[in-house]
Formats: structure tokens, sequence, C-alpha cells
């Protein structure tokens, strides 16, 4: 299908302002590597008592995304999202004026159970109004809006440094993007294919020749159409045979792309580079920015490239990247980062990993758990794998510094290499390639239980030949 620029212009709005739920779940992850360390000026804070502050947004968002997967199929992917919108906003105002380290932790876990929602909420949604041929770059805007929401933390958590009360600002800053998310999202359409399983096609034909901007959207109907000749699943159909091979994929994603280190440098980046030499708060907070410019711009690398490369040649390269800086960086802090030499070396592999994180795990993650599940459980199944990815990412961030106190950074980094190893071998094996096929595709390919390698293949014209003589 040939798109307009007026056709283009409109999909790329759409996605845009419910990427606004990716730009929250960056900022208000990534605000905390500045704000911490001034909350524990104000307040006397044991590490574990850190590491809650920094990980109750990741239990919020844990509890979030299990019991919102029915929610998503009942009312529809729009609403809830107007729900994550106000659930931001609540959560913010609380920390920003918390008087106690148990408000924070209480505003921290409002805003982790929006952030849990809208993690698979916005690319489901984004995933479900694009076209085939679009949807990598679209839903990979997703993760290009979570890493400029992690630039943005970084660049306020930098620029507050000497106001008055300046983790509140840090905090509160993110009113501004929540409350856009909110006007956004009640302007925009509701996806046309949750409409289509709710038996509501006029409308559906409606919202889709406005995103196509055609009135001859017969064969996209048709596909989602058929994508839902079966019966209405229940939770429980995302566990049969049939489905738990993809809700494993998605899970052991959600794993890798947390267990190889990410947050801990999305969390604790002033931290390491306090430990690497950089003393000076205000110091290791810009040099955190850095961080932030560099995840952008790869992110954008990956958008540009994602739909013409593919999924799983990006997939792989970064995971080498990665275990080759964390290996690096173990290396220089078994080495001493006194070292004026090492300490460098130290900064440039965390860069380097970041950059290898970002066009790989940071953009294919969500949109491959966007992509494999079958439409009937897709809101429910993504819940569930996405679920994956809070947990480790809880574990990993909630136990960070008490490895660095047990084992030190050089074993602490070596450990996430490790994983990066296991991830490389796994995806190899398993992550299908899902580029320039359409969703209705990926499903009858599930559905006809073919190995997950080969979900991503086209149906060859031979199949379509059977199944319409059968029809």
């Amino acid at each position: 299908m040939e798109f307009t620029s007026k056709s283009r212009f409109y999909i790329y709005g759409v996605s845009a302002i419910a990427a606004l739920a990716g730009l929250l779940f960056g900022f208000d992850t990534g605000i905390i590597s500045g704000a911490l360390l001034f909350i524990q000026k104000d307040f006397v804070l044991t590490t574990e008592m850190k590491e809650f502050i920094v990980s109750s947004v990741l239990l919020g968002a844990m509890i979030g995304t299990l019991c919102s997967g029915n929610l998503t199929d009942k009312y529809g992917r729009r609403k809830l999202m107007v729900v994550v919108s106000v659930l931001f906003i609540i959560g913010t105002m609380i920390a920003t004026f918390a008087m106690q380290v148990s408000a924070i932790l209480f505003g921290r876990l409002i805003i982790g159970l929006a952030i849990g929602i809208g993690s698979y909420i916005a690319p489901l949604y984004i995933a479900e109004v694009s076209p085939f041929s679009l949807r990598g770059g679209l839903v990979t805007l997703n993760q290009l809006a979570i890493t400029t929401g992690i630039l943005c933390s970084y660049i306020i958590d930098y620029s507050f440094t000497s106001f008055h009360g300046t983790w509140r600002w840090m905090f509160g800053m993110g009113l501004v993007p929540a409350l856009m998310l909110l006007v956004g999202m009640i302007f925009l359409p509701e996806s046309p294919r949750w409409l289509v399983g709710k038996n509501r096609i006029d409308e559906a034909t409606r919202v889709l020749r406005n995103l196509r901007n055609t009135k001859d959207v017969a064969q996209e109907m048709q596909e989602i159409k058929r994508s839902l000749n079966v019966k209405e699943a229940t939770f429980r159909e995302i566990f049969s045979p049939w489905v738990r091979p993809v809700l494993f994929l998605g899970a052991m994603l959600g794993f890798i792309q947390q267990a190889t280190g990410i947050n801990t440098v999305i969390f604790y980046a002033p931290t390491i580079f306090q430990m690497a030499g950089f003393v000076d708060v205000s110091n290791s907070i810009l040099a955190t920015v850095g961080i932030g410019i560099v995840n952008v711009l790869s992110t954008v690398f990956a958008i540009l490239v994602i739909d013409r490369l593919g999924r799983r040649p990006l997939l792989l390269t970064g995971l080498v990247g990665m275990c080759l800086s964390l290996t690096a960086l173990s290396l220089a802090f078994h080495q001493g980062v006194d070292i004026s030499v090492m300490r460098w070396v130290a900064v440039a592999c965390t860069f380097i990993y970041i950059i290898c994180f970002a066009f790989s795990l940071g953009a294919i993650l969500w949109l491959v758990v966007s992509e494999i599940f079958p439409l009937n459980v897709r809101a429910a199944a993504m819940s569930v794998a996405v679920f994956s990815c809070w947990f480790w990412n809880f574990a990993v961030s909630s136990t960070f510094l008490t490895l660095l106190n047990d084992f030190g950074p050089s074993q602490t980094f070596l450990l996430y290499a490790g994983v990066c190893i296991f991830a490389f071998v796994f995806c190899y094996y398993k992550t299908p390639e899902t580029k320039g096929v359409t969703l209705e595709q990926i499903e009858e390919n599930i559905r006809n239980r073919l190995p997950l390698r080969d979900i991503g293949q086209p149906l060859c014209t031979k199949d379509l030949l059977t199944e319409s003589q059968i029809g």
C-alpha cells in the first residue's frame, strides 16, 4: 500500500502521542538516578532503603502489568491509556510533595502502576494502528520516547542540582508530559483491531479509513476478521499449548533485557561514574547526560534501519557489543579506576554498552512482544511477558548496590557479561525475524505450530490456496 504524506503525518502523529507514555516511562525511571543523591541529604537512608526507593517504581510496574491485561481487552487500549496518564499525574504529585520517605515510596509505587500498564499498552496500541510496512519504525518510536525521557530526566537532574528542594523539582517536572498524554489520548481513535474484536465493524472501518487516508481498507479488514475467526479467548488461553511457546519467548526476552544489566546503568549511572573517579555530584550527573544522548541517537538509528535490516541482525549484533563492553568494563575496574587511562576506559565501555543496548534489546523487545501474540490474547499475553521484564528489572535494580558492596564492580559487571553470552545463544536459536510480515500472518504461523524462529515467515502461496479451497 502506498501512503500519502498526509496519511504518514497522521499515523506518525497518533503514534507520537501514544509514545508519550514511553517518554514518561523513561523520565520516571531515569529521574531517580540524580534525585537519589539529594534525597539522601534530606533523609537518613541505608543501602537497602536506597535500593527500595529506586525499585519501588518497579514493584508498582509489576502489579500494574499483571492486573491490567484483561482490563485492556475489556475496555480498550485508548481508555486504559487515559487511566495511565491520570496515574502518572497522581503519583508524581504525591512524590513531589512528600514529607516522609514512605510518601516518596507510595508516590513512586503509583507511578510504577502507570509505567507497568503503559509499557505494553503503548507499543500494543501503536502496533495495532500501524500498517505492517511501517510497524517496526512506528513501534520503535515508543522506545525512542523512552530514551528521550531518560535523557530529559538526566538534563533536569543536572539543571536543578543547585535549586532549593532539588529532588522535588526533579520529580515535579514529570507533570508536563503526563498532562500532554492525558489531553492527547482523549482525541485519539481506538485500535481498529480491538473494535473488530468487539464486533464494532462499522466503527473499525471508519477508524481504519482515517488512519490509512483511503476508503480501500477491505483487504486489511478481512485479514483482521480472519484472525478473529476463533472463539473468544479467556485469560487461561494464554497458557494453552499453541500460545505457550510465544509466551515463553516474550518472557525470556523480558528476562534477557533486564538481566544483562541495563537498568544498573540507567538508575545508578552517577554512582557508577563516581566509582570511576568523577567524585563531584554535578560532574557525575553531567557525564550521565552523555549516556542519555547516545541512548537517544542509537535508538534513532534503530528506527531508521529496523524495517530494512530486520530485528535479528540488530539484536544479535547488539548482544555481542554489550558482552564485549561489559567484559572490558569489568577489566577496567579490576585494574583500578584510580589509573587515569582505566578511568576513561570504564566511561567509554559504559557508553558503548548503552549504544549497543539501545539499537538491539532496547528497541526490539517492545517491538517483538507487540508482534508475536495472537489478537484474541494479545493484551493479556503481553502483560504476562512484560511482567517478566519488570520482575527481573526489580530483581537486578534492587540487588545492584548489594552486589557492588559484596563482590565489587569488576565481578558484578562480569556477571552481566555472562548473561549476554546466554542471551546471544537463546536469541540466535529462538527469536524470529518479523520484518515485513502482517500480524495476522504471524498469528497464522503460531496456530500452525511453526518453530519460534520461523513464525515471522510470510504465508506461502500453497498454504493460502489450500485455505481458500477449504473456505
